[in-house]
């Protein structure tokens, strides 16, 4: 492995700046190049199935609902607007955008409830992957809450409780 380091730090006579007129730019950029096969040949990112493609992440769904949840919002993204693109495929019975209390600007989330699962439906099939305001927005099933006293996080136990 040091050899091949070495290789890479001490290219052929031919690579070398000065053998380029001053192009170390290109030097640069060959060797940065022949570093990145390296470490990515050393340490993949992640295993591939026998067609070479990597399997898509594990992640839980909820249930089909009537209940939307919109992620990858814009700050300046409003209910109002949410509501107005939703609208398209299906009556809307609530709308809202997530937002911070101190400057009032969408958190990045929200939830869209339609009257009928199959109008939720197309709203993801609608929505998912789109642009509004500028980002690409993610449309999917809402989960339900868990019920009160339950939290979310069993490592660590809820305020007031030890």
């Amino acid at each position: 492995m040091c050899i091949l380091i070495l290789k890479l730090l001490y290219p052929p006579k031919e690579l070398k700046p000065t053998n380029l007129g001053g192009g170390a730019a290109l030097f640069a950029a060959i060797f940065l190049h022949k570093l990145s096969l390296l470490f990515f040949s050393l340490f993949p990112l992640r295993s591939s199935d026998a067609s070479g493609r990597h399997p898509p992440p594990t992640r839980p769904t909820a249930e089909p609902n009537t209940n939307l949840f919109v992620s990858g919002l814009s700050k300046r993204t409003t209910t109002e607007r949410l509501r107005e693109e939703f609208s398209k495929f299906g009556e809307i019975v609530h709308a809202r955008v997530v937002t911070d209390r101190v400057s009032g600007y969408s958190k990045g989330f929200g939830f869209v409830q339609y009257t009928t699962i199959e109008e939720a439906a197309k709203g993801i099939e609608g929505m998912d992957g789109k642009f509004l305001d500028g980002w690409v927005i993610f449309a999917e099933y809402a989960r339900p809450r868990p019920p009160p006293g339950q939290h979310v996080n069993n490592n660590t136990p809820p305020y007031g409780r030890q």
